[in-house]
């Protein structure tokens, strides 16, 4: 695979242009958190949190999270999961696009039976019929791959968890600031080259290691995994070697740098807050598309919606 060093069609393209503004997106999340109080989790309800794809990233992500805090309850589950038959108090779909048929057909099935909340970035769609509406448009985006409104999604539920994205703001801000030389030289010198590349989180951040798994997979055409951090050696380690990268999102469990320098596979690991890391991941899917003369916002065999026969 080569290297590109035009990068002038890249930076014009919808998703590097949506992906520069997360960092300014995020700033509005605890406004967005305050707006829609009434319509997000209060502490000690039992909430399913239902989306498909990246929107099922965000959920599970959100889910840990929130149980972490101590909130309550927290299920995160694909459309068409049937976990959505136990007893909810809310129920939130995400659906960008606001016509997946899963996450619809989800929601018609709870409507009656829990509070439902739907978040959506397009409010002329069926979606918003089926319970109360925070709407994301403003954060919508123009490629079919998912980077500003997933991300601000997650910072809205981050803001009314009582999250400070101080940190997260400013580390996003300096990942953006970088050059694609610099990028490269500093940070994603073997993933930009690599054969294959393993997400792994703990907690929160294994939805965050999902969604990493996922973006590259879609824009790049590349071999990606994601696994919990602790699952990682029972298994999946058997493919770590030279060429390939683990890139960890949060804090290292004990040891696992050193099991995985045996392999020879490259270790990335930072203390930036994870949302931070998956602007950086938007990063190299954009540098590794390029590479490979694909165009990462416009992945093959996928639209903006997945929209299913009855």
């Amino acid at each position: 695979m080569s290297i590109v060093t035009d990068t002038s069609a890249r930076q014009s393209s919808p998703m590097a242009a949506e992906t520069a503004t997360q960092p300014d997106n995020w700033l509005d999340a605890p406004d967005l958190a305050l707006a829609h109080a009434a319509l997000l989790p209060e502490p000690g309800e039992r909430v399913a949190v239902v989306g498909c794809g990246t929107s099922l990233y965000v959920a599970r992500a959100y889910a840990a999270l929130r149980e972490s805090l101590g909130q309550g309850e927290t299920d995160a589950m694909p459309g068409g999961d049937p976990l959505l038959g136990r007893d909810y108090d809310r129920v939130i779909g995400i659906s960008r696009s606001g016509t997946t048929t899963e996450v619809l057909r989800a929601l018609e099935g709870v409507k009656d039976r829990a509070k439902v909340t739907v978040i959506t970035g397009d409010m002329s769609t069926p979606i918003v019929e089926l319970g109360d509406v925070i709407d994301m448009s403003a954060y919508d985006e123009q490629a079919v791959v998912q980077t500003r409104i997933a991300t601000t999604t997650l910072a809205l539920f981050r803001a009314h968890l009582g999250q400070d994205l101080t940190a997260a703001v400013a580390d996003a801000r300096a990942v953006l600031a970088l050059t694609d030389d610099e990028l490269t030289s500093t940070h994603l010198a073997e993933a930009r080259a690599a054969d294959q590349i393993t997400f792994v989180g703990m907690g929160w951040t294994f939805g965050l290691a999902e969604e990493a798994a996922l973006k590259l997979k879609e824009s790049t055409q590349s071999w990606t995994e994601s696994y919990y951090m602790t699952e990682y050696r029972h298994g999946p380690i058997s493919i770590a070697a030279p060429g390939r990268v683990v890139w960890a999102l949060g804090p290292l469990v004990p040891d696992f740098a050193r099991d995985l320098e045996v392999t020879g596979a490259h270790l990335i690991s930072s203390d930036r807050d994870a949302m931070a890391d998956i602007v950086m991941v938007h990063r190299l899917c954009l540098l590794r598309a390029a590479d490979r003369g694909l165009d990462a916002g416009a992945p093959r065999n996928l639209t903006r919606s997945i929209i299913l026969d009855s």
